[in-house]
């Protein structure tokens, strides 16, 4: 698969378990063939993170996103356990693996939807289309007003897409760790969890702590 403007590869194994061991049953054939390949990548400037059977960066990390208190399942509920989180957008949204097909984590809303591919068709849909199949406007604006998306940062958007907002053009992008961007969204999601759709909403912006 010719993935353009990789800005990171996953290089050889330090992790080999994840796909020749105890993760090995959970693995589909097409998702091993891709970590023997390639093992993981950022790609599309930043648009794509497909993770790796690596110990170390942790953000790159398919066991970091499968076990632990940071695990995708652990931040976002609606993730199952034995869901793979294999990838990612520019944004956060999560690429997950279940019964041999793709679902998508809406992170902002902690909500999952089937995208009806396997792991095949959607990376050759990826390939063939990454605007589309990724939805790269917000970096591609991000990008055309100077920003850059280094290997290991996500996007972060305000105020979030979930807010209705009377001036869309307005929304302002910054690029932040993806620890800090993924921990956001689940405590997003966890505060809108249950709100009816059109329910005021305030945000309170507090310093990170020291």
């Amino acid at each position: 698969m010719n993935f353009t403007d990789v800005s990171f590869s996953g290089g050889s194994f330090d992790d080999a378990a994840v796909v020749d061991a105890d993760m090995l049953g959970r693995i589909p054939t097409a998702l091993q063939a891709v970590l023997r390949q390639v093992n993981g990548l950022v790609a599309f400037r930043g648009g794509l993170h497909l993770r790796g059977a690596v110990r170390l960066p942790l953000w790159h990390s398919l066991r970091h996103a499968c076990e632990g208190p940071d695990a995708i399942h652990v931040l976002f509920p609606a993730v199952r356990a034995t869901d793979l989180p294999f990838g990612q957008d520019a944004l956060g949204e999560q690429f997950l693996l279940r019964d041999d097909q793709v679902w998508r984590l809406s992170a902002e809303i902690n909500e999952v939807e089937p995208l009806g591919q396997t792991l095949t068709e959607f990376l050759d849909e990826v390939v063939a289309d990454p605007i589309g199949a990724l939805g790269l406007e917000p970096l591609r604006r991000f990008e055309a007003e100077g920003g850059h998306l280094a290997p290991g940062q996500l996007l972060n958007v305000y105020p979030p897409y979930v807010v209705d907002t009377d001036r869309p053009a307005d929304r302002s992008f910054r690029a932040v760790t993806a620890h800090d961007r993924l921990r956001f969204l689940s405590h997003l999601s966890a505060q809108l969890t249950n709100l009816p759709d059109g329910t005021p909403v305030r945000f309170e912006i507090r310093p990170p702590d020291v």
